[in-house]
């Protein structure tokens, strides 16, 4: 609160001569600022002058403030202010934008941390086998390149700039960038970071073209020229569709040969529900040799799978047997909701811009036709184990 000299007097701060310094010759006289004088000097009176009606209309405006705030503040105020305005911001939003980093780096922890946090999180929420050992592997090599920065430190440029060094396809590049936003949204739950970066990343365009599937020939060769340890891996995948990732997640227990059907666990499945998938004639006649109470299916599938492709000399295509089963049975039963099914897709969606029409029915019946060669079934009798039907 401003007061003045006399009590009931109105108030009338004023440019009067000063005799006390040479270069001074004139002050502001007459304010009071929290109950303290408040005296300006000048070299002359039109300096004194001018300050004085500033002042008196800051005051009017701005309060006490006006008298107290440094000069040099002042024009730092306005120097900011002039920056923000091309950008359509104040300097309260600014300062309130600062404040809530700060209070982020404070709560903020390293990547290494927050992807140690996020990763038994998803353990506890009751992830596949198949996501979690996917989200541990793309995220190790983001790990080894932020390791120690802070979550709320991290620029979406930066991260941008890492997902293009990778040298992959675009659908590769957006799956990673899929795996990093959601680990930036548990950091920004947890208060880790104010905002999501990857929300201010855009996506790869992909250009889809066909899916690559296997000839009947191609898939015979394969099937005839696998070591033994192998041929249940290409004909579930073949023949039943299962993701690459749940056929190496499944155990003999999960078949039913005598009842037809495979139990898909939600453990290993990528949506994480189970679900039951048809055993048909031609998968019963190769699995028939191999078939075990229990135990893996198939081990060292990379291996064996490289092995194979030269023995038979048919060059392996990305998800091939799966997308061989979606085709072939398509275009076989000529019912995408039955295939849709069989695949564990929610629709039938999926089907209709990838797979329909894209193989002959008189192709399709030569892929279910596929049968071992004769004396196969000899090898290894199947002796009626694993009769269960699991539930």
């Amino acid at each position: 609160m401003i007061c003045y000299y006399s009590g009931m007097r109105k108030p009338s701060p004023k440019v009067v001569r000063y005799n006390g310094s040479d270069t001074s010759k004139y002050a502001v006289e007459g304010l009071r600022v929290e109950g303290k004088r408040t005296r300006k000097f000048f070299r002359t009176r039109q300096e004194a002058d001018v300050w004085l009606r500033r002042t008196l209309a800051r005051l009017k405006k701005e309060g006490e403030i006006a008298i107290h705030m440094p000069e040099q503040l002042r024009v730092e105020a306005m120097t900011c202010d002039e920056r923000l305005r091309p950008y359509g911001k104040t300097l309260t939003e600014a300062t309130q934008h600062f404040i809530a980093y700060l209070k982020s780096i404070e709560r903020s922890c390293t990547i290494q941390t927050v992807i140690s946090e996020f990763k038994v999180s998803k353990q506890q929420d009751g992830a596949s086998i198949s996501y979690l050992r996917d989200i541990r592997n793309r995220l190790k090599s983001f790990e080894d390149n932020f390791r120690d920065r802070f979550a709320a430190d991290i620029q979406p440029s930066e991260i941008d700039d890492w997902l293009r060094s990778l040298n992959v396809g675009g659908q590769t590049r957006n799956n990673f960038r899929t795996v990093l936003g959601t680990l930036f949204e548990f950091a920004k739950i947890r208060g880790y970071c104010a905002s999501n970066p990857i929300s201010r990343i855009g996506k790869a365009k992909v250009v889809r073209g066909e899916p690559g599937i296997f000839t009947p020939h191609e898939m015979q060769r394969l099937l005839e020229k696998a070591p033994d340890t192998f041929i249940p891996y290409l004909a579930i995948g073949g023949f039943a569709g299962l993701r690459p990732e749940e056929t190496e997640g499944l155990d003999w227990s999960n078949i039913d040969l005598e009842g037809r059907v495979i139990h898909v666990k939600a453990l290993n499945a990528k949506t994480a529900q189970r679900r039951l998938v048809t055993i048909t004639d031609n998968l019963a006649a190769w699995l028939a040799p191999h078939v075990k109470d229990a135990g893996p299916v198939v081990s060292s599938a990379r291996a064996l799978r490289e092995k194979t492709c030269r023995a038979a000399n048919v060059s392996w295509k990305y998800d091939g047997l799966r997308h061989s089963f979606a085709s072939y049975h398509l275009a076989h039963t000529k019912n995408a909701d039955h295939t849709a099914h069989e695949l564990g897709h929610a629709s039938s969606k999926m089907l209709y811009q990838h797979y329909r029409e894209l193989v002959r029915p008189e192709v399709a019946t030569q892929w279910w036709q596929i049968l071992p060669p004769e004396g196969y079934a000899n090898t290894t009798p199947y002796t009626g184990r694993n009769k269960r039907t699991n539930t």
